[in-house]
C-alpha cells in the first residue's frame, strides 16, 4: 500500500509538469506580441533589429534609413540629456555633420541596446558601457570635432580626400604591402 506522501509526490510532480508547460506557453505568447502580435506580425516585424545589432549607415537603404535615423536621433537626445552633455562634449547645432561622431554614437547606441538588453552578461555590461561613453566623450572632443564649439559649426579642412583619387588609389593596390619579415621599408 503506498503511504501519503507518495501521492503527495506525484501530485507534485504532475504540478511542476504543468508549471513548465505554462512557462513555455506564456514565453512562445510573449515572443509573438514582442514581434507584433499573434500570427507573426507584418514582414517588417518579422525582419525587426535585433538588440545590438552593428548599423552600418552606409549600407542602409533608404527605408532602413528612414526606419533607423528616428530611433537613432532619439536614443542621442536621452543620452545627452541623461548624461548631462555640454556643447562642447557634442555640439547640439552639428553632430550630425561629423561621421565620425555619427559613428561614435553609433557605436555607443547599439552597444548601449547590447548592455542593457536581458541576456547573456547583465551582470557587468552596464558597467563596461559606462567606462566606453567616457573614452567615447573623450575621443570625440579630441579627434572627431574638431573647432566646433560654443554653438559654432566649423567645417574641418583637409588637403584632400582619401577617396576618389584614381591615381592614388592605383599606387595603393599596386604596393606590395607591409614587408611580411616586419622589417622597416626602404624608400629607394
Amino acid at each position: 500500500m503506498a503511504s501519503g506522501f507518495e501521492d503527495i509526490f506525484a501530485e507534485l510532480t504532475n504540478i511542476n509538469a504543468e508549471q513548465v508547460l505554462l512557462s513555455e506557453r506564456v514565453k512562445l505568447l510573449e515572443e509573438q506580441f514582442s514581434d507584433g502580435g499573434p500570427g507573426g506580425g507584418d514582414a517588417d516585424a518579422e525582419k525587426q533589429r535585433p538588440a545590438g545589432e552593428p548599423v552600418r549607415w552606409h549600407e542602409l537603404d533608404p527605408g532602413q534609413h528612414a526606419e533607423l535615423w528616428p530611433q537613432f536621433v532619439a536614443w542621442v537626445i536621452w543620452a545627452a540629456d541623461r548624461y548631462e552633455l555640454t556643447t562642447d562634449q557634442l555640439p547640439r547645432q552639428c553632430w550630425w555633420k561629423h561621421g565620425a561622431v555619427v559613428e561614435e554614437l553609433t557605436a555607443l547606441w547599439t552597444s548601449h541596446e547590447s548592455a542593457y538588453a536581458s541576456g547573456e552578461d547583465g551582470g557587468s555590461a552596464p558597467y563596461l558601457w559606462q567606462d566606453a561613453v567616457a573614452r567615447a566623450l573623450e575621443r570625440m572632443g579630441r579627434f572627431w570635432l574638431g573647432a566646433c564649439r560654443n554653438g559654432q559649426h566649423k567645417q574641418r579642412h583637409r588637403d584632400a580626400h582619401w577617396g576618389g583619387d584614381a591615381d592614388y588609389l592605383a599606387l595603393l593596390l599596386a604596393a606590395e604591402g607591409p614587408d611580411p619579415d616586419g622589417r622597416p621599408c626602404d624608400d629607394e
